[in-house]
C-alpha cells in the first residue's frame, strides 16, 4: 500500500498522461459506459468533460446524477500483467455548467488548456460542459498497491 505522498504522485502521473475517461452513467435506468476526453479542474477537485447531446451517455449526465469513471494507463504489451496496469476509479455527482454561470469561463479555460483541439467544439450548439464532482476514488498503482482517494487528492498540484 503506497503512502499518501507516493499515491498522490502516482495519481498525478496517471491523470496527466491519460487521454480518456471511461464514463459510466445510468441511461433509461440501465448502466451505460462511454469514452470521453477529460480535464482536471484541480481548484475544485473535479473532472471536466464536454459532451455532445448526440452521445448516448449525455442522457445520463443530468444535474445531480451519479457517475463513475475509470482512467487507466495506456496500452501495455500483451506480455504485461493486466493486474499491474495503473488505474483509478472515481465516483461522484454531475454538475452541468451553464454558459451564464460564474464558473463556466474558468472551467472552459481549464478544459481547452488541456485539450486545445476542443476549442472549436465550444462554438457548436449541442455541446455541454459538465463538472464531474469527485466524492471518492480508488487508485490501483499495481497488484496489491491501492489507495483510497477523495477530491482533495485531485487538488494537489
Amino acid at each position: 500500500m503506497p503512502d499518501a505522498t507516493t499515491a498522490s504522485s502516482q495519481l498525478r502521473e496517471l491523470l496527466d498522461n491519460a487521454q480518456h475517461l471511461a464514463l459510466g452513467v445510468l441511461v433509461d435506468d440501465r448502466p451505460y459506459v462511454g469514452q470521453v476526453p477529460f480535464a482536471i479542474w484541480r481548484q475544485r477537485g473535479s473532472l471536466l468533460v464536454h459532451v455532445s447531446a448526440l452521445a448516448k451517455h449525455s442522457r445520463g449526465l443530468e444535474e445531480g446524477a451519479a457517475w463513475s469513471g475509470l482512467v487507466s494507463a495506456g496500452g501495455g504489451s500483451s506480455a504485461q500483467d493486466p493486474f499491474q496496469v495503473p488505474r483509478v476509479t472515481f465516483e461522484g455527482k454531475v454538475h452541468r455548467l451553464e454558459r451564464s454561470s460564474s464558473d463556466y469561463d474558468e472551467a472552459r479555460a481549464v478544459y481547452v488548456s488541456r485539450l486545445a483541439t476542443a476549442q472549436g467544439h465550444f462554438a457548436l450548439g449541442g455541446f455541454t460542459l459538465i463538472e464531474l464532482e469527485v466524492t471518492k476514488g480508488r487508485l490501483v498503482a499495481g497488484f496489491g498497491s491501492t489507495f483510497n482517494l477523495t477530491a482533495s487528492h485531485l487538488r494537489e498540484p
